[in-house]
């Protein structure tokens, strides 16, 4: 099969890699894979895999995006894939637009995801526009139903996303015979705050409803109780949206955890940072949807903690249950925290379910099983 990904652009976050480690799967597989973006730093790694990129601006929300649905229908015409896979709403609408006027024997097989709880609106319904519909969570699915009746549940596949087990290991977490390992040497000779203290991870893009606010209370709270921990954020906030980095800054400082909590930035590094962390954290403050970093986290063997909400929910009942917490309950969230550091459990299982293997299988079936249908009708 030629496969075709639509997304607004290729820079960092959880639709952006799962795009990536989905490329590399249909590759692997023997398929053509193309995708379609404005660019980012991840387009030479996805060409350096073996998939073709192809810049167009898919990512401008703004009235000018409709001008160039024509250009867009030529390049999909001479491109002739058999399958695009839509991960975003205004790719989605700019692709839906330009197939629209084109003979149904010229049109591709049409697959949405739903990466996320999109706002309930004409343009996020959009994303039920697909000949099969993706939903990554139990969650997503329910709120599909819920809230665009307009979507058959017959169009609607649950495929969780999936972790590649090659990129993110499971490691013994435990204490290493020969001594630190030389990335912790490194990271304690670039963050000495951080030496001879557990480390707490909570990795993600910095923005409100992702709970770093809470993430900081938590470490405030542990220290308070006396507990040898060191908070540690990775992720930068989104491009425009720098106050909010400085924010959380400013919180730090007001609480005086200045060498208690530090911030990371983007890294490249994360299965060596989840590998050496005693525990991830998960605080989203409304569901989300899925929880990449749950189950790269639970990948590697590292103990997750999470509110008892969406996604993550889904993939900690399945795998490592004793790290959910009831939403916002802030005094059961640092028990919770404080037992994991007085007695690390044995590393969590990662079930089947949640790898890239699970999820490139499935995501091939719903391809295939589209493109059968398709030729019935014919």
């Amino acid at each position: 099969m030629k496969v075709l990904q639509v997304l607004p652009r290729l820079d960092s976050g959880g639709v952006e890699r799962g795009t990536l480690d989905f490329a590399r799967a249909l590759t692997a597989a023997g398929h053509e894979s193309l995708v379609m973006s404005a660019g980012g730093r991840l387009q030479e790694q996805l060409r350096r895999q073996g998939s073709a990129h192809l810049t167009f601006p898919v990512h401008a929300k703004s009235p000018v995006s409709l001008l160039r649905v024509g250009a867009l229908r030529r390049l999909l015409v001479s491109l002739a894939p058999d399958v695009i896979h839509l991960r975003s709403r205004v790719p989605a609408w700019m692709v839906w637009l330009a197939l629209r006027p084109l003979p149904s024997a010229q049109r591709p097989l049409l697959v949405s995801t739903f990466h996320g709880l999109y706002s309930v609106s004409r343009y996020s319904a959009i994303m039920g526009c697909g000949d099969r519909v993706i939903a990554i969570s139990d969650c997503v699915r329910d709120y599909i139903l819920r809230h665009y009746p307009q979507v058959e549940p017959g169009r609607i596949r649950v495929i969780p996303r999936g972790v590649d087990t090659s990129e993110f290991p499971k490691n013994a977490t435990g204490p290493r015979p020969c001594g630190p390992s030389p990335w912790q040497r490194q990271f304690a000779a670039e963050h000495p705050q951080t030496r001879g203290r557990q480390l707490l991870l909570m990795p993600g893009r910095l923005s409100p409803w992702k709970g770093q606010h809470e993430f900081i209370d938590l470490i405030a709270d542990l220290k308070r109780e006396g507990e040898n921990c060191h908070g540690v954020i990775a992720g930068e906030p989104t491009p425009g949206k720098e106050h909010y980095l400085k924010a959380l800054q400013q919180q730090v400082r007001a609480q005086g955890l200045e060498d208690y909590v530090t911030f990371l930035g983007h890294r490249n590094d994360m299965r060596a940072l989840y590998a050496h962390a005693a525990a991830v954290l998960s605080l989203s403050r409304k569901a989300e949807p899925f929880g990449r970093t749950v189950i790269e986290a639970l990948a590697v063997g590292v103990p997750v903690v999470a509110w008892d909400r969406g996604g993550p929910a889904e993939s900690l009942r399945a795998a490592f249950a004793q790290g959910l917490v009831t939403p916002d309950n802030r005094l059961q969230l640092a028990a919770c925290v404080r037992g994991i550091l007085a007695a690390p459990p044995p590393p969590p299982r990662l079930p089947q379910q949640f790898t890239l293997a699970a999820q490139a299988a499935a995501t091939m079936a719903v391809y295939e099983e589209g493109m059968a249908e398709r030729r019935q009708r014919a």
